[in-house]
């Protein structure tokens, strides 16, 4: 018994990790420097434990610290570690394929994957250009969004993982069980649409890229607006992203993983 106890127990050290993982996470807004009691807040730790793990984190380069504010930004470390992810992953193929897109269309186009209860937006005209940082977006109400939902891989979870849905405008979808019908919408149609649902005044278009498994591994949207992304040129605009989903295709997965 006592065998199996000890096989069950987390490693030593596991707590401490999780905590200097969550504390990056904290940073996930893109908002301002955060301070030690910005942390234990977002964190539920006390102001002391925050600050401990802040400067271990500061040490290793995860973390700096301005000098004068004593608040806390992101470091170096990460920044080299996206750096490299980005490579690995192929993304710097990408870009140049979506600013064809985005020239064709005269749309923002965007490529993202999945991060929880996210479309992040790795590639495109919603990257930051200050920072390089892309923009997280909720998936129920986004095209992005609901394109990861419809095509998941693995160990995603279900809907009911999402928690309570948001009202962002009168046309969010709410509801799970409405949401679990526009999603066999648009595994029906091959797109998902995002007609005001995120912010009045927007309209995308999204598209799978796809694994040979029938997984969405990246989302590639078209966003623009009511007037010119119409009902009348939807195909057209389907067209030109579906091409571009074509070529990311061939560009960032390995030839036994594509369809």
């Amino acid at each position: 018994m006592a065998e199996a106890a000890a096989v069950q127990s987390p490693p030593a050290g596991a707590q401490a990790v999780q905590r200097a993982l969550g504390l990056l996470h904290c940073f996930h807004d893109n908002g301002p420097d955060l301070s030690a009691s910005d942390l234990a807040r977002r964190m539920g730790l006390s102001v002391s434990t925050a600050h401990r793990l802040a400067r271990t984190l500061v040490s290793a380069g995860f973390l700096e610290q301005d000098e004068q504010t004593a608040r806390y930004r992101l470091g170096p470390a990460v920044a080299e570690l996206g750096q490299l992810s980005f490579h690995q992953r192929g993304l710097h193929l990408a870009a140049p394929e979506l600013e064809l897109l985005s020239r064709r269309t005269k749309a923002t186009a965007d490529l993202a994957i999945r991060s929880g209860t996210h479309a992040v937006i790795l590639v495109g005209g919603s990257v930051r250009p200050d920072t390089g940082l892309g923009l997280r977006r909720p998936l129920h109400s986004t095209a992005l969004g609901k394109v990861l939902l419809a095509w998941p891989r693995p160990g995603e979870g279900a809907l009911s993982a999402l928690g309570p849905l948001p009202s962002f405008t009168d046309r969010t979808i709410t509801e799970p069980a409405l949401l679990e019908d526009e999603l066999a919408r648009v595994r029906e149609a091959g797109f998902a649409l995002n007609d005001g649902e995120s912010a009045t005044g927007v309209r995308t278009v999204s598209v799978p890229v796809l694994d040979g498994a029938g997984q969405a591994r990246f989302a590639l949207a078209v966003r623009s607006t009511p007037a010119d992304l119409t009902d009348a040129r939807l195909d057209w605009f389907l067209g030109h992203t579906r091409t571009c989903a074509e070529a990311l295709t061939v560009l960032l997965l390995p030839p036994d993983q594509r369809p």
